[in-house]
């Protein structure tokens, strides 16, 4: 499970590959057929008969809702998805009436909304004109409300993006996985073997891969693995993406092969060409790159035949060919317009360089493939795959997932998107870095930018030095006005809890961000508590940082994230709660006026950041103070 809007890039990216190499290659998007299933008026029916079995003392209001109204449920689910996919734009007049669809425990949050004259709590937000992005969110709620149905009937750890997750992230033992596939399947579990199966029978495949990109990915994929292996057998199966390649670099658990027969590292391109060849005989099994097997004792082996990997710009065109681009949802979680993009509408992925060229931040996986291996792709070869993918899809929406897209390269891809007229929108991350003058700003403005995000991560200049992020808050500041200034959003990640930092670096760090909103330098961010992983410098020097890691248990599945030792003893859970409540507040406009430590429930020092701090900054290239 990852996205409800859009498919995940992978597959599209491995599809294109193989396909320019001659093999015949096809992709499903079972996590999008998962939900659509499930949200159906066949898939609710189903739904009723576990909630009903719940005890009536035991059930929550959110099922309580869903019993009584069931009737409205089933007779708007369809027309609902047919909405948010985009098929049926005018039900949002009847949506937005408030009587048509049934409203459960979600529809509370509307209550958080400033009123305005109308009584309308919505108004603020998309005002005359919005009715579209207004029934949107109300649709989402109402999904929302559906999936707790899920959650509390059937499986407590069902989530539309991280399914199970708990049981995959950072879990050294396999036996929490293990117990929760031999348990018997429930209705989430039965309905995605029946995709399973029909996908499997549609293709006929010789190799199943299955793309895990995230912890929440993990347990689906090993039930679809598990009902193919028992369905057919002589299907062979791969597992591989993003979690393997940050989790299971040091696997050596054998029952995660009883599941699947193969576990690929880093970029996939090499290792399937090696494990095709395996396959047609050609190869054996030493010869096979980056690539997990078990042998016939029993234990797992890592073969690690070297061959350079497939350089970036011969991987070729990603391609969509198989996935149903017109049934995706486009959700409205958040009003906010920067942050809304992660769920709302369909965009093309891209990468427009493999890596990261900066690659010397504390906190990141620096040692990983993903991003110690730098390479870019030319301007004209990134507009070429561009024309193509706009060609077959039909849409010019873009989103490039790099790690952090160099302004070097993004200068000159927006040279030619100007010059081939393509008229595409597009967004991603970058580097706040002082290579993004207004100058070029605008230039990407006038390429089809309409939005980027970057890591501010703590604002604070000590701490930044230690993150070796290469950045300073006003830095920063300057960087990201001039994004806004030439009309393109900007999105702030953020963190708290990186070693050594204090209460008054977090509250000065919450000053600083409130200033940046203040000054219309950013429009949207996130505080995520920061996370000590293995393969970071933190990781592999904590004495450099102030802290001791501590022991990592037994165990051969997952391995990332490490708990440690911080001498500071700040309590980061308090801290960070009100952290989270203020951004959120400052995405809707609300309280950028307040002193910063009323967010906090327990006593804060007061900021040492001048309340105008960040205004000066701006006014002034040397960052007068």
């Amino acid at each position: 499970m990852t996205q409800l809007n859009t498919p995940y890039p992978s597959t599209a990216y491995l599809t294109g590959f193989l396909r320019s190499r001659g093999v015949a290659a096809f992709q499903e998007d079972l996590a999008l057929a998962l939900v659509l299933k499930l949200l159906s008026p066949d898939g609710l029916t189903a739904l009723r008969a576990h909630a009903e079995a719940v005890p009536e003392r035991g059930r929550s209001a959110t099922l309580h809702t869903f019993l009584v109204e069931f009737d409205r449920y089933h007779a708007t689910i369809g027309r609902v998805i047919a909405f948010l996919q985009g098929r049926d734009p005018t039900l949002a007049h009847r949506v937005n009436t408030r009587g048509y669809l049934p409203e459960g425990p979600r529809f509370q949050s509307l209550d958080n909304y400033v009123d305005d004259e109308s009584g309308d709590p919505l108004a603020w937000a998309f005002g005359a004109l919005g009715l579209q992005d207004r029934a949107r969110h109300l649709a989402t709620l109402y999904l929302n409300d559906l999936a707790d149905v899920l959650k509390q009937a059937v499986d407590p750890r069902f989530e539309f993006v991280r399914y199970a997750e708990s049981i995959a992230a950072s879990q050294h033992s396999f036996d929490p996985l293990a117990q929760a596939l031999a348990a018997p399947p429930n209705l989430i579990d039965t309905t995605l073997a029946e995709l399973t199966l029909a996908a499997v029978l549609r293709h006929q495949p010789d190799l199943v891969l299955l793309s895990v990109p995230f912890p929440g990915s993990v347990y689906a994929a090993l039930r679809m693995a598990q009902t193919i292996k028992a369905q057919h057998p002589t299907v062979r199966i791969g597992l591989g993406g993003g979690f393997v390649n940050t989790e299971l670099r040091e696997l050596a658990e054998p029952r995660v092969f009883d599941f699947v027969d193969f576990v690929t590292l880093d970029a996939g391109e090499r290792p399937l060409l090696a494990l095709l060849e395996h396959l047609a005989g050609a190869r054996p099994t030493e010869q096979l790159v980056r690539t997990f097997v078990r042998d016939e004792a029993g234990a797992v082996r890592l073969m690690r035949h070297p061959e350079p990997d497939v350089p970036f710009e011969h991987v070729g065109t990603p391609t969509w060919d198989g996935l149903p681009l017109h049934d995706y949802l486009s959700l409205l979680d958040m009003l906010n317009p920067m942050n809304r993009l992660w769920s709302d509408g369909r965009w093309n992925k891209l990468t427009v360089a493999h890596g990261c060229y900066w690659k010397k931040c504390s906190f990141c996986d620096v040692s990983l493939d993903y991003i110690s291996r730098y390479e870019a792709a030319s301007a004209a070869e990134l507009a070429d795959r561009i024309e193509a993918i706009v060609k077959e899809t039909g849409q010019t929406g873009f989103h490039f997932v790099d790690e952090a897209a160099p302004p070097k390269v993004l200068r000159a891809l927006a040279h030619e998107l100007i010059q081939r007229q393509l008229g595409i929108s597009w967004w991603g991350n970058v580097r706040f870095e002082k290579s993004f003058t207004p100058e070029l700003c605008q230039l990407l403005a006038d390429s089809g930018c309409i939005a980027i995000s970057g890591g501010l991560e703590v604002a604070s200049d000590r701490l930044l030095q230690l993150m070796k992020k290469g950045v300073s808050v006003e830095q920063v500041a300057r960087v990201t006005r001039a994004f806004s200034d030439a009309g393109i959003l900007v999105h702030a990640y953020l963190m708290y809890g990186f070693p050594t930092q204090t209460a008054q670096d977090t509250v000065d760090a919450l000053e600083y961000v409130r200033q940046l909103f203040e000054n219309g330098c950013i429009q949207s961010g996130f505080f995520h508590r920061f996370a000590c992983t293995v393969h970071s410098p933190v990781g592999q020097d904590p004495a450099a940082y102030g802290v001791t890691l501590q022991p990592l248990p037994a165990g051969g599945f997952a391995k990332n994230d490490v708990a440690f030792i911080d001498p500071t003893g700040v309590d980061h859970d308090a801290l960070g709660k009100a952290l989270k409540k203020a951004i959120y507040n400052f995405m809707h406009g609300i309280g950028l006026d307040a002193d910063v430590r009323s967010w906090f429930d327990v006593r804060v020092p007061k900021p040492t950041v001048g309340r105008h701090r960040i205004a000066k900054a701006l006014t002034s290239p040397s960052g007068a103070r």
